[in-house]
């Protein structure tokens, strides 16, 4: 895979996977002071969706976004004065161990969002006790639900093999557009009859 080492990739890129393209394996070093270098480098590759084989050692499916972000990542890894390779490799024996953690991995993520969820709901459900129907908290929840939205895009754009969660998620993000839709039909009721 040719692909230029300059090119800048957000963690926000769909996973584009080569069929039977194997893995991308990053092996690195970082400098252990100062600490953020290693934090940052370990926020970088769980935003992308890298799963750890072990200490400095993340993998991610081959792709050609995948690629680009982890040369990326290597380049600043390097200018860390940390040092680096990335792999492109085929697993010969334990590849279904490694998909099982991946798939864990992106498991957990929509777990996360499911949760998230059940709160956005049950913060919705507190809003009709309180009787608290106005334009502002609208606004405030409809920002709620866009970030879960945009969570749910990240997560999913990574989830190179469709784990298993993401069905349940996407019925969770369903089930809360459609309380805030009912809770804005009141809002439009309160407001215009208190006007």
């Amino acid at each position: 895979m040719a692909v230029r080492d300059t090119a800048a990739v957000t963690e926000e890129q769909p996973a584009e996977v080569v069929e039977g393209g194997g893995w991308l394996l990053l092996v690195y070093r970082v400098p252990s002071e100062p600490t953020r270098l290693r934090a940052a480098v370990w926020r970088r590759l769980k935003g992308l969706g890298a799963i750890y084989l072990q200490n400095s050692a993340a993998a991610l499916p081959a792709g050609p976004s995948a690629e680009r972000a982890l040369r990326h990542l290597r380049r600043e890894i390097l200018e860390m004065s940390g040092s680096a390779i990335l792999l492109s490799c085929q697993a010969l024996a334990g590849e279904a161990g490694v998909l099982a953690q991946f798939q864990a991995a992106r498991d957990d993520e929509y777990e996360e969002i499911v949760d998230r969820c059940r709160d956005f709901l049950a913060g919705l459900e507190k809003e009709y006790v309180a009787e608290h129907f106005t334009y502002a908290e609208l606004e405030e929840n409809e920002v709620d639900l866009v970030k879960l939205r945009n969570w749910y895009a990240k997560v999913r754009a990574r989830d190179a093999f469709g784990a298993p969660g993401q069905p349940a998620t996407v019925e969770a993000l369903d089930g809360c557009e459609q309380a805030l839709e009912a809770y804005a039909a009141r809002v439009y009721v309160e407001e215009d009859e208190g006007h």
